[in-house]
């Protein structure tokens, strides 16, 4: 969700100065200072990139963790109605099953999938003309979301099953998938995952980057935290719609355990189609786009923040460089 922010240097040109034969453009700079760029016009600053590297960690792993607590209700929800069959009814009880278990993953992956992302990002918005920033945060999102899949999927794995009555444990989940099933039991459904996940990260980061430029351009300031979480839920909503069968698919996928119902992603949804007919794979739309259109809001709202926080928190050249002595 499982995102960035986008401006460092923006040089804005704008205004413009009557004259006898009509209206000349005139240049004037603007200059919006933000803990990360995304787009960079005119002097650029020196790329730090473990520095880069560590507040995108922090950023990431606590922007993570606080919309996971606040919204882990609604995906037991989206996560029972996926993996309901036929006229199986909806469980409301431990809604918050498996959360302790999941945040122990929830942390770690987020910070991992901010702190890839955004140097990744400004590495690639440096390679890449500034018409081509989109493509850089797709890349970025894409390549953040395969560092992050390797927490992620085991994660995933142990949540889904307690969400769905399996197990009352992360501990004893963990220990007896690896029993029975073996290691690849804790990366069940991961060809599904990626084939959720990294359109996902690529197409929610992507489009919550390019609006929020758009409107930095627009408004020549730096956006405060309600309008980031705005930009975010819409994004995250959008992108949710979009993802939900393979949503679906990844679920049965991870939540079948050694009963082997489903011989891969195709043989899925073939079957779900079969069986459930073609409207099967849009289950649990409702409660994904809520979510994760929440879980976006609350997402970029932290992640930015926190940012803002970090970068003011910063050792000015002053500050790092000790005074001549004479």
């Amino acid at each position: 969700m499982m995102g960035p922010s986008t401006v460092s240097l923006l040089m804005v040109q704008h205004s413009f100065t009557s004259s006898s034969g009509g209206c000349t453009k005139r240049k004037q700079n603007v200059q919006l200072r933000n803990p990360f760029a995304s787009v960079s016009m005119g002097e650029e600053k020196p790329f730090d990139f473990l520095r880069t590297l560590f507040e995108g960690v922090i950023a990431g792993g606590t922007a993570g963790v606080v919309v996971e607590t606040a919204l882990y209700p609604i995906d037991t929800i989206k996560t029972r109605l996926q993996a309901a069959r036929g006229g199986e009814k909806l469980i409301l009880k431990g809604l918050y099953s498996g959360l302790a278990g999941n945040l122990a993953g929830v942390l770690p992956a987020s910070a991992l999938f901010v702190g890839v992302y955004e140097p990744m990002k400004q590495k690639l918005l440096r390679m890449f003309p500034e018409n081509l920033s989109a493509f850089a945060h797709l890349t970025a999102g894409a390549i953040g979301g395969i560092a992050a899949s390797l927490i992620r999927v085991p994660t995933e794995v142990v949540k889904q099953r307690m969400q769905t009555g399996q197990f009352t444990s992360a501990a004893g989940a963990v220990r007896f998938i690896a029993a029975k099933e073996g290691f690849k039991g804790l990366y069940a459904g991961y060809g599904s995952f990626l084939l959720r996940d990294l359109p996902f990260d690529a197409i929610q980061f992507c489009i919550y980057e390019q609006i929020r430029m758009g409107y930095m351009a627009a408004a020549r300031r730096n956006l405060n935290d309600p309008e980031n979480a705005i930009i975010g839920a819409f994004a995250g909503a959008l992108t949710g719609a979009i993802t939900t069968p393979l949503d679906v698919i990844k679920t049965r996928l991870m939540v079948q355990g050694s009963t082997n119902q489903y011989n891969g992603i195709v043989d899925c949804v073939q079957t779900i189609i079969k069986e459930e007919g073609p409207s099967a794979l849009l289950k649990g739309v409702g409660p994904r786009v809520l979510w994760i259109g929440i879980g976006g809001s609350i997402f970029f709202g932290v992640l930015e923040g926190t940012k803002r926080f970090l970068a003011e928190r910063r050792p000015t050249p002053s500050e790092s460089q000790p005074e001549k002595v004479e």
